[in-house]
């Protein structure tokens, strides 16, 4: 009989002291079987309260007040003993009670605080309260007296005291690392055996190695034992206990400040995950670590697809983590765009994983003229410029030149003209709607294959602005304003070679005499923004308002898409958004039925891809020019007035212009082509 009775009495004895000294808390907390709030003194700062779980002790029996003690481990603090309560109360005779209050004394130190527990809600004949508090800390060896009471005071009054007996001296052991063997030998010098492990420090807990490493081995005393580890990391730490249960634990953790040691494979520890999205301009990726690092990330761009190629640092592209996620928005995300992460003196450069972009590029030359192809599978606006390679950079060069796709637009190409002043001057193209991209940089082909096109092309610029220059003076206007008047001019864009000849007389005009050019090309991110038809009439109205020209460009392809400009328009349907040629044809017809005859404008073809019978009948009445036979006329046109023929010396130059053009089929340069679908800028 007697040892029945000795169970009985340790059961009532477990449950009133409730946990031992193993039970740690992270934070402090009240638990309740009710809706609550909690207030508290300075000393405690303000619980959290919850739901107690259904998983916890047995509820005790009303009224009761039970004291245990615990371990408090704050976030970067360390851990120290503390008194948890647990209490219950009727529900009957609680009617109007919305609260408790514990008072804590500490005895020899007289410190003092005090915990509010609140009822969030009412319900008559409810459940008996029951309440755990986690925990008021305490130092070890002192007693504690709790006292509780309602709110309002309804006479109900428990008090209880607790000892807080000093805590046993941890295991005693010492360490060696083996780096040959990638392990830790432990040592447990003559005395009671240890139970020894090694495991990785988390916030809170010392959490166990990942299989085939996790190892727990019970080393008898005056002996030892070598434990394997996966990676060195500054978190790996020994930890030593005594076999009984809630025994007293020692912990080493040798590498914390050894950045040099643990370095070299802290990063092989670290797996990624990467979510980057060029759907969301975004660069993420999440980290899964052994050790709860926190390293930052900022952006760098790799020359190369090789992982040994340099990484280099773009400035403020530093991105925000949260539980080792990191995010950086407005990105082009590139295979080649990478984080950096940095922890200590050690850093590891991580690309997305994905290799596909939303966006390639691709460079043509025809003369002079550079023609970049952009693909882009998203609504996006590109960027792009001349640069010149100088000491292993290549410095970009003013203007710069943009195109858009416009969002809502189905995935498609853009084109981009760029003019080449210098022989062997490379592009650099990136994306311009987004704050962090890299820049690709493209160089033409001067290979023996293109080298004569290329020689041709320089000598027909040459030849242009010499006979531009010659014609200056009596093209210069009047008034002495800086550019004269604006020309528009308008082209079809039905073949490479037609589209090298546009540019380069634009760019003569615009460099050669000073003239206010405005073309497409040169304004493509305007254009893709507003509409072919309202540029084009904004450009019309300045023209117009400063007394300018618009110069049109005529050629064969230029023929056939007039035909087909006027079978849609008769028809009804309306023109492309985005065909400036549509739009010039439609604006041209408004004027010449107002009975304005065209006034403002002026035609002018190339002899070369033209004839005067390409030119339709309706566009017959406009000022015509053949080029480059009649090249000072348009000068003349372009200017208001004819050119003083004594000032131009057109013959020797007309000659030699007229021969490089008809010698440029034996050079390689390609013949007209017909213009297909071309449907416009």
């Amino acid at each position: 009989m007697g040892r029945p009775v000795l169970l009985a009495a340790a059961a009532a004895l477990l449950l009133l002291l409730g946990t031992g000294a193993g039970a740690a808390v992270t934070r402090l907390r009240v638990s309740a079987n009710f809706e609550c709030r909690a207030t508290a003194d300075s000393t405690l700062s303000r619980p959290r309260c919850r739901r107690l779980a259904r998983t916890g002790p047995p509820p005790l029996k009303p009224p009761a007040l039970a004291l245990s003690r615990a371990r408090l481990c704050l976030p970067s603090q360390p851990c120290q003993p503390c008194l948890r309560v647990r209490l219950a109360l009727p529900a009957a005779g609680l009617g109007g009670v919305r609260g408790l209050q514990l008072n804590f004394l500490e005895l020899g130190s007289n410190r003092a605080g005090w915990l509010q527990v609140w009822r969030q809600q009412q319900t008559p004949g409810s459940s008996p309260w029951q309440v755990q508090f986690d925990c008021f800390p305490a130092e070890s060896g002192r007693q504690v007296v709790v006292s509780l009471r309602t709110i309002p005071d309804q006479g109900l009054a428990i008090s209880r005291s607790h000892l807080l007996a000093a805590e046993l001296p941890g295991p005693v052991f010492t360490h060696t690392w083996l780096p040959e063997e990638r392990a830790i030998e432990v040592w447990v010098p003559e005395g009671p055996a240890l139970m020894v492990r090694l495991c990785h420090q988390l916030a809170l807990e010392c959490e166990e190695l990942p299989r085939p490493f996790h190892r727990q081995v019970l080393v008898p005393g005056g002996h030892r034992v070598s434990l394997p580890y996966e990676f060195l990391v500054p978190c790996l730490c020994v930890e030593a206990s005594y076999p009984h249960h809630d025994s007293p634990r020692s912990k080493h953790c040798p590498f914390r400040d050894q950045p040099a040691t643990y370095g070299p494979e802290l990063w092989s520890s670290v797996r990624f995950h990467d979510y980057s999205t060029s759907s969301k301009d975004q660069m993420a990726m999440v980290l899964s670590a052994s050790c709860p690092l926190h390293p930052r990330a900022t952006l760098c761009w790799r020359e190369a697809a090789d992982k040994t190629a340099p990484c280099h640092d773009i400035p403020n592209s530093t991105a925000s983590e949260e539980e080792q996620a990191y995010t950086l928005d407005k990105v082009d995300v590139h295979p080649q765009l990478c984080f950096r992460f940095s922890y200590g003196n050690s850093s590891h450069v991580e690309c997305p994983h994905h290799q596909e972009t939303a966006w390639n590029v691709s460079m043509s030359t025809w003369g002079l003229q550079l023609r970049l192809r952009l693909t882009s599978s998203i609504p996006a606006a590109f960027s792009a410029t001349l640069c010149q390679r100088r000491g292993g950079q290549c410095e970009p060069e003013a203007p710069l030149y943009t195109v858009t796709q416009p969002e809502g637009s189905a995935p498609g190409e853009l084109a981009l003209l760029l003019p080449v002043q210098v022989l062997g001057s490379c592009v650099l193209v990136w994306r311009s709607d987004v704050r962090f991209a890299r820049k690709q940089l493209l160089c033409p082909d001067i290979s023996r294959r293109h080298f004569g096109l290329l020689g041709l092309a320089l000598v027909l610029g040459l030849v242009v602005t010499v006979l531009l220059l010659n014609c200056r003076g009596t093209w210069r206007p009047a008034d002495g304003a800086p550019g004269g008047r604006p020309v528009l001019l308008l082209y079809s864009p039905d073949s490479e070679e037609h589209l090298g000849l546009v540019c380069a007389l634009a760019e003569r005009l615009r460099r050669g005499l000073g003239c206010d050019v405005r073309l497409d090309l040169w304004e493509a991110g305007c254009v893709g923004r507003t509409g072919a038809l309202p540029w084009l009439y904004a450009q019309r109205g300045r023209v117009g308002r400063q007394h300018g020209t618009v110069l049109l460009l005529w050629s064969r392809g230029s023929t056939q898409l007039f035909r087909r400009w006027r079978v849609g328009a008769a028809g009804g349907v309306p023109g492309d958004a985005h065909d400036v040629f549509g739009a010039a044809m439609a604006c041209l017809h408004g004027e010449l039925g107002a009975g304005d005859r065209g006034g403002g404008w002026v035609l002018a073809y190339f002899s070369r891809l033209c004839s005067p019978r390409d030119v339709p009948r309706p566009l017959r009445p406009l000022p015509t020019y053949r080029l480059p036979q009649q090249l000072p006329g348009l000068l003349g046109a372009l200017r208001g007035s004819p050119p003083a023929r004594r000032r131009c010396r057109r013959g020797r130059a007309e000659g030699l212009l007229h021969q490089l053009l008809e010698a440029g089929a034996g050079e390689g340069s390609p013949p007209p082509q017909d213009p297909g679908a071309a449907a416009g800028t």
